[in-house]
């Protein structure tokens, strides 16, 4: 099928990562729904990628609440009668909160509630609402974007790594359930990305300790196998590889060193 007939939805594509995927998915000439909380960056998002010559239209959806999926999926359908239907999701809307299990706060407790409702039930929220359709029509891909968090753990973040080992496992398990059946599911895992998410850690941490902002950029530098942080625009494309081609239930590892690692 010509990537010009097909339809994404990209949650999470307000801004930062799911930003960058959404305008190389439309670049490929692909039509997008940018999906998000807030219908404000998504407006942004889709009306830049329409001034670009792209096709794009905004998408208010809380990936983390039963009644918005409803109601996005259902103005997703209206219009899909008018572009075609959604043959690829990007679930990228993700939400991470440190905390430490020996010393909590009391602003931590539902840490592992909130991480997991976002982080894996939000991506198996619009999966299953859009699986049938796909699965009716005998084609779809659905990437999830997780997370090295879904690989390997780090301390102060065991609630982050537990929603992405679960998103992993999910993304493994759903694809072999689906074999034969035309949709396939992927996962891309990314280790420390340069991205308004690692902007914030920075900011917040050399405020918080004696450290320059800088000592903690490369402290995140350092953290990853490949010597330097992910770039968005690699994680957008390890996206697109997962949804042009043909295989299923494999894991795209991306740590800094420029290469993808397959698994």
């Amino acid at each position: 099928m010509p990537t010009g007939e097909h339809v994404a939805l990209v949650t999470g594509g307000g801004r930062g990562i799911g930003e960058v995927i959404a305008r190389r998915i439309a670049r490929e000439g692909a039509t997008v729904l940018v999906a998000a909380r807030s219908k404000d960056e998504c407006k942004r998002v889709a009306d830049s990628i329409r001034e670009g010559g792209g096709q794009a239209w905004p998408l208010e959806i809380d990936v983390g609440d039963d009644g918005s999926v409803a109601r996005g999926m259902e103005e997703a359908r209206m219009v899909s009668s008018a572009i075609g239907p959604v043959d690829w999701l990007v679930n990228n809307a993700g939400y991470v909160e440190m905390h430490r299990v020996l010393n909590p706060k009391e602003e931590a407790k539902g840490v592992y509630e909130r991480q997991l409702n976002v982080n894996f039930h939000g991506a198996r929220r619009m999966t299953e609402a859009m699986l049938p359709d796909m699965a009716q029509r005998g084609y779809g891909r659905v990437v999830n974007m997780a997370s090295s968090a879904g690989l390997v753990g780090y301390a102060n973040l065991t609630a982050y790594c537990a929603s992405k080992f679960a998103l992993v496992g999910y993304t493994r398990a759903l694809a072999k359930e689906l074999e034969g059946k035309g949709v396939n599911v992927n996962a891309v895992c990314p280790h420390y990305v340069q991205s308004p998410m690692i902007d914030g850690y920075v900011r917040s941490y050399a405020e918080k300790t004696d450290k320059s902002e800088d000592e903690w950029r490369e402290y995140f530098r350092s953290q990853n196998p490949g010597g330097r942080l992910v770039t968005m625009e690699e994680c957008a494309d390890a996206v697109w590889e997962a949804l042009v081609e043909d295989y299923t239930g494999r894991v795209l590892e991306l740590d800094g060193s420029g290469s993808i690692r397959r698994s």
